[in-house]
């Protein structure tokens, strides 16, 4: 873990008081803990502290702090430096926490990356006009909805490089932006909208019997969700002429496992089937275009290259055998 110190001294405000709303919290907070323990307090009280402070933590806020809770200056001081959610120096209005664990960077955080630094700068920089700043965070816990950052209070996921910089643009001019997903889908449901139980409105619904007869009738109706107006390609603004050519049905009515393949797991050769994609030989013929078009499609920025899907297909066709065909067939 990086040393973390306090801002300097020249940018240090002379004193810090908890206003009037935020002194009678704290009193309510410090209730919460027996005599002698309300040390217990310190995390909460020193992130009011940084609410209050513009979204960082000046000295003179971790030493009212101590005060209040009469503790020794260092150990508040050891727990504002140790954790990361305290920011120790000024942060824009707008302060940009961008994911880089692993899968938010394989779904395009390095995109996001260099976004950040285009339009705000290098990390813990903030912006002339005071607006933005930003910061590389690890796991935020929105990992299905991958890539994503958190500004403020509000998660923003599914990115592209694109639509983050317009996010940014946005805010920075005070529009309002929306939070959440930034394309077709709903919360962290899967692309394309809802597959199972799509019926279940029109089902039968009958009364449960309990222990005691009792019968509990549904509470209210029951409506459909609606399905999505766009598709995913249609979302993701793919050029259609570059689609590989799919074929209608399997040749002679039987699919080639494409789950051979590294990298091509029941979903993934589900949605190629969609496609009208069944057999080996099909994706070793794919041109470089089309092999973007299928990327772009599943979103997997390139994995399809790293995966060599192409070579991996070229041997299959041909009834040869791959180190991960080979190991799969023997599981079996």
């Amino acid at each position: 873990m990086a040393v973390r110190r306090l801002a300097p001294q020249d940018i240090q405000p002379s004193a810090f008081a908890f206003n009037a709303e935020n002194a009678k919290w704290v009193e309510g907070q410090i209730a919460k803990f027996p005599e002698g323990r309300q040390a217990s307090a310190v995390i909460p009280l020193l992130w009011r502290a940084q609410e209050q402070h513009d979204g960082w933590l000046p000295e003179a806020a971790i030493r009212v702090v101590a005060e209040t809770l009469d503790m020794p200056y260092i150990r508040v001081l050891e727990v504002a430096t140790f954790y990361t959610m305290f920011n120790l120096s000024p942060v824009g209005k707008f302060f940009v926490q961008l994911c880089g664990t692993t899968p938010c960077m394989l779904r395009g955080a390095e995109d996001l990356k260099d976004v950040c630094r285009e339009v705000i700068g290098e990390q813990n920089s903030v912006t002339s006009d005071g607006m933005l700043s930003w910061l590389e965070v690890e796991c935020l816990g929105a990992c299905v909805n991958a890539p994503m950052v958190q500004i403020n209070k509000d998660y923003y996921e599914d990115l592209t490089a694109e639509r983050f910089k317009e996010i940014l643009a946005d805010l920075r001019s005070g529009k309002d932006v929306a939070p959440g997903p930034q394309i077709d889908r709903h919360l962290s449901a899967p692309l394309g909208g809802p597959t199972t139980l799509i019926d279940f409105a029109t089902a039968d619904i009958k009364q449960v019997e309990v222990k005691e007869k009792v019968s509990v009738a549904p509470s209210a109706e029951v409506k459909p969700v609606a399905k999505p107006k766009a598709k995913v390609a249609e979302t993701l603004s793919l050029d259609d002429a570059d689609r590989p050519e799919g074929l209608e049905k399997a040749r002679d009515g039987e699919a080639d496992n494409l789950q051979l393949i590294s990298g091509i797991g029941p979903k993934i050769e589900g949605i190629l089937h969609s496609l009208g994609i069944f057999h080996f030989d099909q994706i070793a013929k794919w041109s470089e275009k089309e092999v973007d078009w299928v990327d772009g499609y599943l979103r997997f920025k390139g994995r399809i290259g790293r995966d060599n899907w192409i070579e991996q297909s070229k041997i299959l066709s041909e009834g040869g055998e791959t180190e991960f065909s080979a190991r799969k067939t023997k599981k079996k």
